[in-house]
């Protein structure tokens, strides 16, 4: 029997219009890409609670999300709004580089490398 004000993670993802379907949101558990309060969720059967932060990684996109109810049904979006608080961090406009990012090795505007340039490349970066 399920505690009382708790939910299964795949029900309430699915409820919470994160994903299409539930069969897609077991999946999404199952691939490791939901933790609860940092905690790898294991199974799709994982409960959660009104307090949990869930972190989500889905489509190269991350949410981090605070539970603040469960669900009864997979309502309107709005409806949906009322079972979490966004915490995601802002995305990142998509004009600047990623701050991690190799810089280019060749000036913008110069054509295509040539295949000698392109050994060369990979050798600096170790690939053979």
């Amino acid at each position: 029997m399920v505690a009382e004000g708790r939910q299964r993670i795949d029900k309430w993802l699915f409820f919470a219009r994160a994903v299409k379907s539930r069969s897609l949101a077991a999946k999404l558990v199952v691939a490791g890409r939901v933790r609860i309060n940092s905690d790898k969720a294991a199974q799709a059967s994982d409960l959660v609670k009104a307090g949990d932060v869930l972190t989500i990684t889905h489509e190269r996109r991350i949410f981090v999300w605070k539970v603040l109810g469960t669900g009864t049904r997979r309502g309107p979006a709005e409806e949906a709004r009322t079972l979490y608080e966004d915490m995601s961090p802002p995305p990142a406009p998509k004009g600047e580089a990623v701050a991690d990012a190799i810089p280019a090795l060749r000036e913008a505007g110069s054509g295509r490398p040539t295949k000698k340039e392109r050994r060369q490349t990979d050798r600096l970066f170790g690939e053979d």
